[in-house]
């Protein structure tokens, strides 16, 4: 039986999904990554993470503009590219939750709370047909990577975050997919990759599948 549009699910999956935009997770990244340099005294972690971030972002922008723009994927694995949005959230979302829980109780777990925040708008890419679960794996790993990577740098910390620092982050990832316009990237990408190519219209994935069914002609 198919869902209706109000049905918990329906609902669910498309505004968890948005915990994945950018135009959401790039503001309060930036603000926790100062706030480390400037007030926690782990500058070194700080710039550690943000190239991590920089680098998985130029990986995922690069495989979206060489599908787009040039047809590259695999079509045996319905895979287009990284996803965005499972990037972006395993990318971020453990290290918030880190920086947000500083001295406080459970601190040590909260980066694994926030990759499983991450693993579910992951799953959201898929249930709401955005990407293939390859994409949305792929995303996730890269993502995961970058954090995890930043991560291993953590050190012990006597600072104690103020109360508001964790209660204002939650409150923004909660209102913010309700309230925050569309995220426009993907049309800035695709924007990019037909100047970059050339080409009029980009490929998608059934010209993906299309081109990988079609029959070799002999020579």
């Amino acid at each position: 039986m198919f869902e209706t549009l109000h049905s918990p699910s329906a609902l669910f999956w498309p505004l968890l999904t948005r915990l994945g935009e950018a135009q959401i997770l790039l503001p309060l990244s930036l603000v926790a990554a100062l706030w480390l340099g400037l007030r926690a005294g782990q500058a070194a972690l700080a710039r550690r993470w943000m190239l991590a971030l920089a680098a998985a972002v130029a990986l995922t922008t690069l495989s979206k503009l060489a599908f787009m723009g040039w047809g590259l994927g695999i079509a045996a694995l319905d895979f287009t590219g990284f996803s965005g949005h499972s990037m972006f959230a395993a990318a971020t979302l453990p290290m918030l939750a880190s920086v947000a829980s500083l001295g406080r109780r459970g601190h040590g777990q909260a980066a694994w709370l926030g990759l499983g925040l991450a693993a579910l708008v992951a799953v959201s890419r898929v249930q709401v047909s955005a990407h293939s679960p390859s994409e949305a794996l792929a995303g996730f790993a890269l993502g995961a990577l970058a954090s995890l990577y930043a991560l291993r740098l953590a050190g012990p910390s006597s600072l104690r975050v103020p109360l508001w620092l964790p209660l204002g982050v939650l409150a923004m990832l909660i209102s913010l997919p309700f309230a925050a316009p569309r995220s426009r990237t993907h049309d800035w990408v695709t924007a990019l990759s037909l100047q970059l190519s050339g080409r009029s219209q980009a490929f998608t994935r059934a010209d993906l599948h299309r081109l990988n069914a079609a029959p070799v002609q002999p020579v």
